[in-house]
């Protein structure tokens, strides 16, 4: 399976990418697997990018104590 994102402009100025995901199933009430991907494959070397999501956008960003935040 993969997805395809666009970097954030601050972070790289990249054309469009494929990203592959871990094909990790673990057991779930419906037992429906869940996509797993690394943050650092998200990131791609940087710190911040830009979820677009029903016409908004949501940044993921890492923080200087390598936690992930997601604000909107």
């Amino acid at each position: 399976m993969s997805i395809s994102t666009q970097s954030h402009p601050a972070a790289h100025a990249a054309s469009p990418r494929s990203l592959q995901l871990v094909n990790t199933r673990h057991a779930v009430a419906d037992n429906a697997a869940i996509p797993r991907i690394s943050s650092q494959m998200l990131l791609d070397g940087g710190r911040e990018l830009v979820i677009q999501h029903q016409g908004g956008e949501y940044h993921l960003r890492l923080t200087r104590n390598d936690k992930l935040i997601l604000t909107k």
